[in-house]
């Protein structure tokens, strides 16, 4: 994307975590800081615009799961740019009726998501920070198309390595205290546990970003599920999460569901 063109309020001067996923989506809504960052973690790790995508079809299937579950509402917490298999083309295309709201906190995703998503009484985009609950509980659009008094699916795809642990457990909290029972939490989380030494230097690429990345081990990311039991296979590897296929894939991220 060319700076110049830039929607107004778009910093394009500081890399966005949102923007340097882009990239490693092979997007072009994005900026040359956000290349060179994201440059900095693929000189790294190679393999991490693969993890990308593993994450990505982690989320199709973690939102298939949730409606064979009996879920019909979803909040979907730093969604991110729009791409391909958004939570609402997946859950609608099983059931027209399924709800979903998108937040974000970075202006070029709201504007690209708003642009593209079609005016709909099921599906909103709404600006929010995953470490700012209160004010994403308190949304009016959000209240008007999810009821709290029926089950939910939450998730929190690569938002969560963005917050520090009081953020993160908080955030989390918030949004199991008004929970139906029958929800769903869906997180994904980045580490360098797979591999410490590459992973130690790709981390580096949101070192001067406008949110910095957080890795945590596999038991921090179980901690992360406190007052939910998590489903079967438990926190794994991001493409061993009841994969389609054989589950090979990236040691970059860990993933995990949990019902309220």
């Amino acid at each position: 994307m060319n700076e110049e063109l830039a929607p107004p309020g778009v910093d394009t001067r500081t890399a966005s975590p949102a923007r340097i996923y882009d990239v490693f989506l092979g997007g072009k809504d994005n900026f040359a800081v956000d290349r060179a960052a994201a440059k900095v973690a693929t000189d790294a790790g190679p393999d991490i615009p693969q993890a990308a995508r593993e994450n990505r079809a982690f989320l199709g299937r973690a939102v298939r799961f949730a409606i064979e579950s009996g879920v019909r509402q979803f909040v979907d917490i730093g969604t991110g740019l729009p791409t391909q298999g958004n939570v609402h083309e997946v859950a609608q295309a099983l059931d027209p009726s399924a709800r979903v709201v998108y937040v974000d906190n970075d202006p070029i995703v709201l504007v690209h998501a708003r642009a593209l998503l079609p005016a709909s009484a099921t599906t909103a985009v709404i600006r929010g920070d995953v470490r700012e609950p209160a004010g994403i509980l308190g949304n009016a659009r959000l209240r008007e198309l999810i009821d709290f008094d029926r089950p939910v699916a939450v998730l929190m795809l690569a938002v969560l390595h963005f917050a520090e642990d009081e953020q993160a457990r908080a955030a989390i909290a918030a949004f199991r205290d008004v929970m139906a029972p029958g929800s769903l939490l869906a997180l994904s989380h980045s580490t360098t546990e797979g591999q410490p030494e590459r992973g130690r230097q790709a981390v580096g690429a949101w070192r001067d970003a406008t949110a910095r990345l957080r890795s945590r081990d596999r038991a921090e990311v179980e901690a992360l599920f406190d007052g939910f039991e998590l489903v079967e296979p438990g926190v794994v590897w991001v493409p061993q999460w009841r994969p389609d296929g054989g589950g090979e894939g990236t040691r970059w991220m860990y993933a995990g569901v949990a019902r309220r």
